[in-house]
């Protein structure tokens, strides 16, 4: 097949055929029918990503490389920061935006053993896994129904001489009230991070411009895994505005060294072998000089591959996402009574990632779920409930030590029991919308 053919020929021989392959035997899909299966996240793509794939795959390049820079930069620009960086997963990238906030170089406002970070226990547990692990004390605050965040009148009320940070998710797409958490965070010279695994897309509209979610902020994250906004299979990001924070972050994904270098290249600041680091000899190789505890986070140039192919189509995404939203909540609308329905947060246009619902006194969420999965329709929880519940707190809990609880976690407790979401990505129909919204209606009058 390949002969007389130069590489470059070749290349675009099996590209080709990839491309014919996947307009073939992929998303073949038969028209909903009702009682087909209607899962609460799926992979949208078509023939672009598996050829980026193959693409990336002929090159052998396996770790971090060329489309690893095209994804940072598009991201960066899409979502208008100044620096973006590719991670292996939403729980490292979450994990590296809060050792960057470790880092002796902040100097004073470096999180040490003890500080305390403002946050809430009605959501993913790896928005706070990285704050026990290093340490660092959890301040647990309710969230507000139905909308799902942060309740920003407690945040006063959290705050010790003890407080550096608050990191919290913006909740299935729906931003907390950055104006308000913004504004304190500014007023005590807190960090803020946003958890923006589950929003990336959403806008806000703050000081009078139109922000992305994730970029308010001194840190934002995103997560690539399948069910999110857009997919790598595995894959996240960590991005800020700020040089120093950008600086921290690439250390602790890559290893902790102190060097910039990119993989495959070396001596870029033309210093590599006549600088003094530490207690080092002068000269030692400045590629493997350490300056922070860190790790190797970083995704593969595969991952990456796919990750443009979904950007290029990311904008439609987010607009089918809120056209999906839009059409589920006309649906359900005459079953408020029985079902509280999720509000926007204002000045806010999210880009949803799923469909929240509460049900109201005398309506069993247990009943109401079985239902509903029994007609192919499938649910979930809003993750963790209430995660000082859960037996990772067991020792914490019984000790009274490692974490607080201001006021009461009422709203959390109530999540825990009575609310589960269904989802909206962009590869549903309008039948199949139409249908879960028929099937809760049905549920909800048994």
């Amino acid at each position: 097949m390949f002969e007389n053919k130069t590489e470059k020929e070749a290349r675009e021989k099996i590209l080709s055929l990839v491309e014919e392959y996947c307009s073939t035997y992929h998303n073949q899909k038969d028209p909903f029918k009702e009682g087909d299966r209607i899962p609460y996240a799926s992979r949208v793509y078509d023939h672009q990503e598996m050829v980026n794939l193959v693409d990336s795959s002929l090159e052998f390049w396996l770790t971090s490389g060329r489309y690893t820079d095209e994804f940072e930069k598009k991201l960066a620009k899409y979502l208008n920061v100044r620096f973006c960086s590719l991670v292996n997963s939403g729980s490292s990238a979450n994990l590296v935006a809060f050792m960057t906030l470790t880092s002796p170089l902040l100097k004073e406002r470096q999180i040490k053993r003890g500080d305390e970070v403002i946050t809430v226990a009605a959501g993913f547990p790896t928005t706070v896994t990285p704050m026990i692990q290093y340490g660092a004390v959890p301040v647990f605050v309710d969230v507000t129904i139905p909308q799902y965040n942060i309740q920003a009148d407690m945040l006063e009320a959290a705050r010790s001489e003890k407080t550096k940070a608050v990191m919290i998710a913006h909740t299935l797409g729906n931003p907390f009230d950055l104006s308000a958490v913004k504004a304190f965070c500014d007023k005590h010279h807190l960090w803020l991070v946003e958890d923006n695994c589950d929003a990336l897309g959403t806008t806000y509209t703050i000081d009078g411009e139109e922000r992305f979610s994730g970029t308010i902020g001194d840190i934002g994250t995103s997560s690539f895994y399948p069910p999110h906004h857009m997919t790598m299979g595995e894959g996240g990001a960590v991005y800020t505005d700020n040089p120093l924070l950008n600086k921290i972050i690439r250390s602790f994904r890559d290893w902790g060294r102190d060097c910039v270098c990119p993989s495959g290249r070396d001596n870029l600041c033309g210093h590599r072998f006549d600088r003094q680091y530490g207690e080092l000899p002068v000269g030692y190789d400045h590629k493997y000089v350490y300056s922070h505890f860190g790790y190797n986070l970083k995704a593969t140039d595969m991952q990456a591959a796919i990750g443009c192919a979904q950007l290029d189509k990311f904008p439609s995404f987010v607009a089918r996402r809120r056209h999906n939203f839009d059409r589920l909540y006309k649906g359900l609308e005459e079953a408020s009574d029985k079902l509280i329905l999720p509000e926007p947060c204002p000045g806010s246009k999210p880009s949803w990632f799923g469909f929240l619902i509460t049900c109201r006194e005398g309506i069993s969420r247990n009943q109401v779920v079985q239902y509903v999965e029994s007609k192919g329709i499938q649910t979930r929880m809003l993750f963790a409930g209430n995660l000082t519940k859960h037996p990772c707190f067991d020792q914490m809990r019984t000790s009274g030590e490692g974490y607080r609880i201001v006021g009461a976690l009422t709203n959390t407790d109530r999540i825990m029991k009575d609310t589960f979401w269904v989802g909206l990505y962009p590869g549903m129909t309008d039948e199949m919308i139409d249908f879960m919204a028929k099937t809760m209606k049905e549920a909800v009058s048994l």
